[in-house]
Order: C-alpha cells, then sequence, then structure tokens
C-alpha cells in the first residue's frame, strides 16, 4: 500500500489508506470462504450417499457459505448505495429464512428439507440473490468470463428447480459448473490488484457527504 499515490476521481483527487485495503481483503476473504464452503459442499453431495455424518457436514458447510457471502456484502464496494442495502436484505431474508426452517424441520433437515420442497427457495433463494448480484457487479466492472456465466447460471439452477424443469442429472450438471466457476472466481479475486476493488473512492466521498 503507498498512500502517497494520488488517484484522480469523478469528483476529485483521492488517496487509498489501510481501511480501503482491509475492507477489499476481508470482501475477497468472504467471497473464499462462500466459494470453498459451497465448492467442498457441492463435491460431497454429488460424490457421496446420503448419511446422518454428511448431513450434519453439508449443514456447517451451508452456515460457513452464507457467513462468507455476509461478509462480502458488508465490505463490498458499490457506488448505488439503494443496491448494496438491498442485496443486503436480500441475504438477510435468506438467512431468517434459513433459520426459521431450522427451528421448524429441525437443523440438520433444513437441506433436504429444501430440496424436497421447492418452495422454500421463495425464501433461501434471496441470499443467491444477493450472490447473483456479486456475480453481475463483477462482470460489469471487470468484465470476468466466469462471472457472465455464473450470472444467468445461478438463478437458471433455483427457478428451473423451483418450477420442476429439471432432471437430477441436469441439475448435478449445473450444480458442478456453478461450483467449479464460482471457486475459479474466488481465486482470480486473491490474485487481482486491490485498488480496482476500491474503485473511484471520491464518488463514495461525494455520495457521503450528499448524505
Amino acid at each position: 500500500m503507498d498512500a502517497s499515490v494520488v488517484y484522480q476521481g469523478q469528483f476529485g483527487p483521492f488517496t487509498l489508506d489501510k481501511q480501503d485495503y482491509q475492507e477489499v481483503i476481508l470482501y475477497r476473504a468472504g467471497l473464499g470462504l462462500a466459494a470453498l464452503s459451497f465448492l467442498f459442499g457441492a463435491g460431497l453431495t454429488l460424490t457421496l450417499g446420503p448419511s446422518p455424518v454428511l448431513t450434519q457436514i453439508l449443514t456447517a458447510l451451508y452456515w460457513s457459505f452464507l457467513a462468507g457471502l455476509g461478509l462480502s456484502l458488508w465490505m463490498i464496494h458499490i457506488y448505488l448505495r439503494p443496491l448494496h442495502r438491498l442485496l443486503q436484505v436480500f441475504w438477510l431474508v435468506g438467512v431468517m429464512t434459513s433459520l426459521a426452517l431450522s427451528l421448524t424441520v429441525g437443523p440438520f433437515s433444513l437441506l433436504s428439507f429444501s430440496y424436497s420442497h421447492p418452495w422454500t427457495l421463495w425464501g433461501l433463494g434471496f441470499s443467491f440473490a444477493a450472490l447473483t448480484g456479486i456475480f453481475f457487479k463483477e462482470a460489469f466492472c471487470f468484465n470476468r468470463l466466469e462471472t457472465k456465466f455464473l450470472t444467468p447460471l445461478v438463478p437458471s439452477l433455483l427457478l428451473g428447480h423451483l418450477a420442476g424443469l429439471w432432471t437430477p442429472g441436469v441439475e448435478k450438471g449445473l450444480l458442478a459448473l456453478w461450483a467449479a466457476l464460482f471457486a475459479i472466481f474466488a481465486l482470480r479475486k486473491v490474485l487481482q490488484a486491490i485498488p480496482p476493488d476500491i474503485g473511484d473512492k471520491s464518488v463514495f466521498i461525494y455520495l457521503r457527504e450528499q448524505g
């Protein structure tokens, strides 16, 4: 980090400080946690048969995924504050629905119940809509190839399951593709330079001063 570097933004010059870098690192850490949790969860689901131990592991990975996603949504830099808040609300709706279902059907029955009762996606799906928002933002800002596939892939799989359009084989294929592309995306974020993820800080300063 070089605080002496001055960038020219839309609303004036700005510099980057330690907090800016920390926020990006935490954003990427959250993505990494979410991606790894999803990758391991998908891998175990696709390769192992159902068992009580597997159910417990998958439940832990699901909550780990939600925790990582929540951290990323808290730290992500998005110019449009209403959109940022909307994605956070989506995540919260998904979390609250998960908690409510866990209390209703049991903490280790959440995933199996949700899979066999697609209507639960009307609540759980909000967290994945928030994730799709991150993919869309990354595709728009950085032109990342994997996020261009992930943006339509996530809703296609979930809405297709909700509508009963996909066979189990198709769902497994889409799940594997989602997990792989998500892992690639998270890895590439680790390798990306930090300043571009902060964006034009002068915009955030201007918006903060305006209200």
